[in-house]
C-alpha cells in the first residue's frame, strides 16, 4: 500500500479520530489524490471537446442519478454475493474490497475502495451512456461526475465510522442506517449516501428492531464452515477471521496497535 506523510506508520482507527484528523487523512490519501487527478483530466477534456451546455447538463444529471443505483447493485449483489470467496482467483480481491471492512469496520486503511476496482467501474458506468447522450465532452463530464460522486461517498462513509455525532441531520440519519448495516443486519441498508434504491427494492430498514439480528453481520456469509470449504480468504486473514464480533483493530501489517493508534 502506498503511504506517505500523514499515512506513514499509522493505523488510522476511525473510532479514535476526530473530524479534523479525518479531513487531513482523507485529502492526503493516495487514492483520493488519484481520483482528483482523473477528475481534473476529465474536466479538461470536457472543456477541450465542448460543443454545448445541454448535453453536458444531461450527462451530469445522468451520472448523479445512476451512481447510487450502480453502487446499490454492486454492494448488494457483488460485495455481499457468496461467490467471490469461492475461487482462489477472486478471494484476495473480495477480501480487500469488502470482507476486511466488515471484519474491522473502523479501520480506515480497508474502508476505501481499491482503485483497480473503482476506476474501471466508474468508467464503465458513466462513459458509454455519457457518450450516447452528447458525445466525447458529455462522456468526459459524466466520468468526472462519477469521480466526484465517489469522493463524496467515500468521505461520508468515513464520517459514518467516526466515534462522533455529526452536526448535520442528513449525516446523522445516513450514519444510523449504515451502522445498522454493519452491526445489526447486513442484508439491508446497502446505500451509503442514498437509500432510495433500498426503499424501492425492499432492503431498507429505518430501525434495527424491524429486522432480526444477523448471525453473519461481521463475516458477511464467510462463516467457519465456508472457511473450511474455501480457505483462501481465511489464509490471507492470518487467523483473524471472526463471526461474533468485529476483530480487534489491527494495522495492515497484522500488528496489534498501540494505545494511541490512529492518533
Amino acid at each position: 500500500m502506498v503511504r506517505w506523510g500523514f499515512w506513514r506508520n499509522r493505523t488510522h482507527n476511525l473510532a479514535r479520530m476526530s473530524l479534523g484528523d479525518l479531513v487531513v487523512a482523507f485529502f492526503s490519501y493516495y487514492a483520493v489524490l488519484v481520483y482528483l487527478g482523473f477528475a481534473g483530466v476529465a474536466l479538461w477534456l470536457t472543456a477541450l471537446w465542448f460543443e454545448g451546455w445541454v448535453p453536458l447538463i444531461a450527462a451530469g444529471v445522468f451520472a448523479a442519478v445512476v451512481y447510487p443505483l450502480a453502487w446499490y447493485l454492486i454492494h448488494r449483489w457483488v460485495l455481499h454475493g457468496q461467490y467471490l470467496y469461492r475461487s482462489p482467483l477472486t478471494a484476495k480481491v473480495w477480501k480487500r474490497i469488502h470482507f476486511d471492512h466488515h471484519q474491522d469496520p473502523h479501520n480506515l486503511v480497508v474502508l476505501f475502495g481499491a482503485l483497480y476496482t473503482t476506476i474501471p467501474t466508474i468508467a464503465l458506468v458513466t462513459i458509454p451512456i455519457g457518450y450516447l447522450i452528447g458525445g466525447s465532452a458529455a462522456a468526459a463530464l459524466a466520468f468526472a461526475m462519477g469521480i466526484f460522486s465517489t469522493l463524496f461517498y467515500e468521505f461520508c462513509h468515513c464520517v459514518q465510522h467516526l466515534n462522533t455525532t455529526p452536526k448535520s441531520a442528513f449525516m446523522r440519519q445516513i450514519k444510523k442506517y449504515h451502522l445498522a448495516h454493519h452491526f445489526h443486519n447486513e442484508q439491508g441498508n446497502f446505500g451509503i449516501t442514498n437509500y432510495l434504491w433500498d426503499r424501492l427494492f425492499g432492503t431498507f430498514y429505518p430501525e434495527p428492531k424491524l429486522r432480526p439480528k444477523s448471525a453473519t453481520v461481521f463475516n458477511i456469509g464467510y462463516t467457519e464452515e465456508m472457511a473450511q470449504r474455501y480457505p483462501w480468504v481465511a489464509a490471507l486473514s492470518n487467523g483473524t477471521r471472526g463471526d461474533a464480533n468485529p476483530r480487534r483493530f489491527r494495522s495492515d501489517q497484522g500488528e496489534a496497535p498501540s494505545p494511541r493508534a490512529g492518533r
